[in-house]
């Protein structure tokens, strides 16, 4: 193998690993959108959670036994 062919190859390598960091930084992007927006929907579940508890009116839905029963 010349000295053509090796640069030619590792050109063709360093191109392809471009292309896969390209790839996966935009993966990661939207894993970030995706997680943020998740967070804020687990918080909003846990205030309203905690408003239900503090009321204290209710059993909570995990201790009620099933209808059929």
């Amino acid at each position: 193998m010349d000295k053509h062919e090796q640069a030619l190859r590792l050109e063709e390598a360093v191109a392809h690993l471009t292309r896969v960091v390209d790839d996966l930084s935009a993966i990661i992007a939207r894993q970030e959108t995706e997680i943020a927006r998740l967070s804020r929907r687990v918080g909003l579940l846990m205030e309203r959670e905690a408003e239900r508890e503090a009321e204290g009116s209710t059993i909570p839905l995990a201790d009620q036994r099933p209808p059929h029963w």
